[in-house]
């Protein structure tokens, strides 16, 4: 997928305020839209991606399902279901958990700055990574995720560290 399409940038509460290319956002590090999902098997492990060597940063860390911006004039939900097929090649009924804002800066000039809606599904399928989105990809358990988090975190991408409390806390609620 290119690198060069337009995103949505919002204020503190999500309400769109314009576009900006996408990398002119991250290199200015503007409030954006964005959505992450989170996809769990019937025995409650997460699938995890391992982002390819050629993502433009956090390359080769390993991280949520997927994570992406919606374009302009698309529904988040909608952008996260058309990413889960672009990268993973798999469609699922998801549905939305929460949102949070964050801002993670990176060795390489960028920075995300995320208004970020957060989804859940359930799915047991097969799964056809693309290899220009996707290295590798595991189901784990919640309990080895926050073990390697504790020991390893380096693997892992920013804002899947921040996120996961959360989804977790979430999923405790219901």
């Amino acid at each position: 997928m290119s690198n060069t399409h337009e995103i949505i940038l919002v204020n503190e509460t999500d309400e769109q305020v314009g576009t900006a290319e996408k990398m002119e956002a991250h290199y200015k590090a503007l409030l954006h839209r964005a959505f992450s999902v989170f996809i769990f098997n019937a025995k409650g492990e997460m699938l995890l991606q391992q982002r390819a060597l050629t993502k433009y940063h956090s390359a080769g860390l390993w991280t949520n399902a997927c994570c992406s911006h919606p374009r302009p004039g698309e529904e988040t939900i909608n952008g996260a279901k058309r990413r889960l097929r672009e990268e993973l090649g798999f469609t699922v009924d998801i549905k939305k958990a929460f949102d949070f804002t964050y801002s993670a800066s990176f060795d390489n000039g960028l920075t995300e700055n995320e208004f970020d809606h957060v989804f859940t599904g359930i799915y047991d399928g097969p799964i056809e990574p693309n290899p220009d989105e996707v290295m590798d990809y595991c189901y784990k358990p919640m309990e080895i995720i926050k073990e390697e988090l504790l020991t390893k975190p380096q693997l892992y991408t920013a804002w899947f560290i921040i996120a996961l409390p959360k989804i977790e806390k979430y999923l405790a609620e219901q």
